[in-house]
């Protein structure tokens, strides 16, 4: 399901002040971006356990964002806004993006890449959520692969 008319007009409008002059918005989605570590989800399930006497239980997912991606960049903003698109959080060339490790996950229901950037050693985890998995294929698809 891609995103709601609303919201992909709010996330064009985000976006721009942003678009060089002639550049195409190819995909507006919200995935989420990051890792969790698991000492981190496990402490978290823990310290709410305890909190709530077992009556409630939390888990600690990757910061949600939305993606813009253009046929220059690939923009991201920030998703953690009540579902209103918040500030540009990074701009990446597309030039110098790349994607790689590409699969379903958690039994099918997320799309997972990962993105490298040309210059840096650590790269970006991206998990398309159930509502958002038919876009992972279709961001991967507009960017080279790793190799």
């Amino acid at each position: 399901m891609a995103l709601n008319a609303r919201r992909t007009r709010q996330l064009l409008e985000a976006a721009a002040p942003l678009l060089l002059q002639g550049e195409r918005v190819e995909l507006t989605t919200l995935a989420g971006v990051g890792t969790v570590s698991v000492r981190k989800q496990a402490l978290t399930a823990a310290v709410v356990g305890v909190l709530s006497a077992g009556t409630v239980m939390a888990t600690v997912t990757p910061r949600p964002m939305y993606l813009v991606l253009t046929d220059q960049r690939v923009l991201f903003f920030d998703g953690n806004r009540g579902g209103k698109p918040g500030p540009a959080q990074l701009d990446l060339p597309r030039p110098h993006v790349s994607v790689g490790g590409s699969k379903k996950a958690f039994l099918g229901l997320q799309y997972v890449t990962h993105l490298s950037v040309a210059g840096q050693d650590k790269g970006l985890k991206i998990t398309f959520p159930v509502q958002h998995r038919a876009d992972g294929p279709r961001f991967v698809s507009g960017l080279p692969t790793t190799r």
